[in-house]
């Protein structure tokens, strides 16, 4: 390997990562050809490893539009140098700045993408040989591209190979969650006999150590807890105890089951004033009392909690509990849920509760969006109405066949 490192113009220093990617430049084997753009998207996926930012990638994008050609070969020597001037270049990168472009343009350099050619007195051209081929290039070598083409590959295969094991963790937490949820719920109303108390805790403690972005390895200590504790769960679902034939008396069973009614996840719910059968499609407001927005009008926009209802969802009292569990399900906690409900009222806290449910793909922490409208309905920039509006809008309008 013959090398010779260049050296760039002005006050500009020679630096370590400069010295590497020349080395690199001139151990490429001299056959090796990559197509440009495939690299480029491998640079892309990989820019957090390799350490520049989307600004600096579109400033390469441009770089990589000035060599005429798809496919780079390393033995091309000089036809590898591209020598746009900063205003040609700017343009390019979408009418970048000057300042930004050259602060850009050394992020490449020092992350080992390109090498700074530079003329004598700094300016970027080339020399024609015979038959107008490039003799000699004063610019920017692309070189770096070609001789890092597989290291970039094979990263981003890993970081593409990380996201997909991530999304299939929070997948596989998120069904888990709401099976703990609803397994337990079954076990409550059945009248089983089993430690309920200690199953809802035992889900509580392990949301609890649910970061608002956790990582892979959060998420699978978090998969195998919620795993054990559907198993512990499903296990005792499968105990069944015969409640009617153990008391005799099928109205006696009846009054079990009415009495093992889950009350929430938590055991600290704000009191309701006779709410208690009460309240089959009436409508509730801003006041959490009564208004404009019948429960029908609710679920209609926010059909998703229905889901999570044993017995259907025929109250507003039904609404309530079936809020309370999905609650816990969402990693909100008791003390958020009670300042909704204290401020916004009982139904329309359990009703705002639907609407975050409804839209939970698009927000990143429901606790922290709950404390936030409930802190714009102490300011009375809050009102539930122009939400289900919204929800139900949407709802239609995905409905509707695309032409």
């Amino acid at each position: 390997m013959n090398l010779h490192i260049t050296t760039p113009f002005g006050r500009r220093p020679l630096t370590a990562a400069q010295i590497d990617a020349q080395a690199n430049a001139a151990a490429c084997p001299r056959d090796a050809t990559v197509n440009k753009w495939a690299v480029f998207r491998h640079i892309a996926q990989a820019k957090d490893w390799i350490g520049v930012s989307d600004r600096s990638l579109s400033v390469l994008n441009a770089l990589l539009s000035f060599h005429p050609e798809t496919a780079l070969m390393a033995g091309e020597g000089a036809n590898l140098v591209v020598f746009p001037s900063n205003t040609q270049l700017a343009l390019r990168a979408h009418g970048m700045t000057e300042s930004t472009l050259r602060r850009h343009l050394a992020a490449l350099v020092e992350a080992g993408l390109v090498i700074r050619r530079d003329s004598p007195n700094g300016k970027r051209y080339a020399r024609k040989g015979q038959g107008g081929m490039v003799a000699q290039a004063f610019g920017f070598d692309l070189t770096p591209i070609v001789a890092r083409a597989a290291e970039f590959e094979a990263q981003a295969d890993r970081i593409q190979a990380e996201r997909r094991a991530l999304h299939l963790a929070r997948e596989a937490v998120t069904i888990l969650r709401r099976d703990a949820v609803k397994l337990i719920l079954a076990g409550v109303e059945a009248g089983i006999a089993a430690d309920w108390t200690g199953y809802r805790a035992r889900y509580e403690a392990i949301l609890g150590g649910l970061t608002r972005s956790p990582g892979l390895a959060d998420l699978n200590a978090i998969r195998t807890a919620l795993t054990d504790l559907v198993a512990n769960v499903s296990k005792s679902l499968s105990v069944r105890q015969d409640v009617e034939k153990s008391n005799g008396s099928a109205a006696h069973s009846g009054r079990h089951n009415q009495n093992s009614k889950p009350k929430a996840f938590d055991s600290g719910k704000a009191p309701r004033n006779g709410d208690e059968g009460e309240g089959r499609g009436r409508p509730v407001g801003d006041s959490g009392t009564a208004a404009a927005y019948p429960l029908g009008m609710v679920l209609n926009a926010c059909p998703d909690i229905v889901d999570y209802a044993r017995n259907g969802i025929r109250s507003w009292r039904d609404l309530a509990d079936v809020a309370d569990l999905v609650r816990g399900m969402m990693g909100i906690s008791p003390s958020a849920w009670r300042d909704a409900q204290d401020v916004m009222g009982p139904d329309a806290a359990a009703a705002t509760m639907a609407a975050i449910l409804q839209r939970a793909e698009h927000i990143k922490s429901p606790g922290g969006y709950l404390r936030t409208l409930v802190e714009r309905k102490r300011a009375g920039r809050y009102s539930l109405g122009p939400v289900l509006l919204a929800l139900t809008r949407a709802r239609v309008s995905s409905m509707r066949p695309r032409s």
